[in-house]
């Protein structure tokens, strides 16, 4: 989200060893994700120049071909040949079939990690490389404060994350776009522009055109990074204050998920909060494909349970595919057993 309001500075290849080299140094080897924007052209030239100096593990490169517009595949093909130049094993992979009519860059963005990740493990990649950069940060943490996010989403794109159980890596999170655009001029390697950047039905575009207004008033992307920053430092306190009072309240019984509940309904709200996330995550199949419930609706099961303890009132809820049950102070999660079926195929 910087305004560029003087040429900027293209990344050396010193500088790409000192970001890239140690958020690659335990894989053995990556898959660079590459769209074709500058963005991600400059991640995998940089890459592939450390690369051929034995400096940096051995890469492939995957590009997500969405077809949602005309030139996608000849985009697709532009990176091939650049990846042929480099000497860089490429591979495109579509995303077929049927696309939805609304909420279409959610969709693109969970189709393109699912490729990604499954053509990481049939190469046997052991990380994921993407091309987010510091002003991609700065507009996530602005559409999630939109959006009403808690200290987690504030806390933005985080430099290394597990995506379908494979680790996906930022390397350029603090990196301005401008210095990718100059990298890529100054070594003449050419990028496609994606429409969609500047389209204002997207919010991301339109807070892209807010941009420069928003840095006059002194709201630049590295301001945003950096309160990013501090919601992650306060997210990981809460974070460890929460499973040491979850640990707390445990009351081990073998197979059994059973805290006190007076204990745990004394703590802070927020603490509460966060004991149910984890708890509802733990008790679930992690590979079953759902999402943990909003947090709109965690906050509200922590208010009902911790009113139900003071009150002394019954508790008996599901969220997240468990169920919570409050007796004789002591609160039990288990998983929601399935609906019956009726004789004519309908839920019970």
């Amino acid at each position: 989200m910087r305004r560029i309001t003087a040429p900027a500075e293209p990344i050396s290849a010193e500088e790409a060893q000192r970001i890239l080299g140690p958020a690659v140094a335990r894989c053995g080897s990556v898959l660079i994700g590459v769209s074709g924007g500058p963005d991600s052209i400059a991640l995998l030239g940089l890459y592939a120049e450390g690369m051929a100096q034995g400096s940096l593990p051995y890469a492939e490169v995957a590009t997500v071909d969405h077809q949602l517009r005309p030139d996608s595949r000849a985009e697709a093909a532009s990176v091939a040949a650049f990846c042929a130049g480099l000497g860089i094993l490429h591979t495109t992979l579509p995303w077929e079939g049927d696309k939805p009519a609304t909420g279409i860059q959610e969709a693109a963005r969970d189709a393109r990690y699912r490729l990604l990740t499954a053509h990481a493990e049939a190469t046997r990649a052991n990380g994921i490389l993407v091309a987010h950069t510091l002003d991609d940060q700065a507009e996530t943490v602005l559409m999630r404060m939109i959006r009403g996010s808690g200290l987690k989403g504030l806390g933005g794109m985080e430099r290394l994350s597990l995506i379908h159980r494979l680790p996906v890596i930022r390397p350029l999170l603090d990196v301005a776009k401008a210095r990718l655009v100059a990298t890529c001029a100054e070594r003449g390697w050419d990028y496609a522009v994606d429409p969609s950047n500047t389209n204002p039905g997207f919010m991301r575009a339109r807070l892209r055109h807010l941009a420069p207004a928003l840095e006059r008033e002194g709201l630049s992307a590295e301001r945003l990074a950096r309160f990013a920053a501090r919601m992650r430092r306060a997210d990981e306190a809460l974070d460890a204050e929460a499973l040491r009072v979850m640990e707390g309240c445990r009351i081990w019984e073998r197979g059994a998920m059973l805290y006190d509940g007076d204990r745990l309904a004394s703590a802070h709200e927020e603490i509460v909060v966060r004991v149910f996330s984890h708890v509802i995550a733990m008790g679930r199949d992690s590979g079953d494909g759902r999402l943990l419930p909003r947090l709109e609706r965690i906050e509200a099961l922590a208010a009902d349970f911790r009113r139900a303890v003071r009150e002394k009132l019954a508790f008996r809820r599901n969220a997240g595919g468990m169920l919570f049950t409050l007796r004789n102070g002591v609160l039990s999660l288990r998983a929601e057993p399935e609906r019956r079926q009726k004789p004519n195929g309908e839920k019970g």
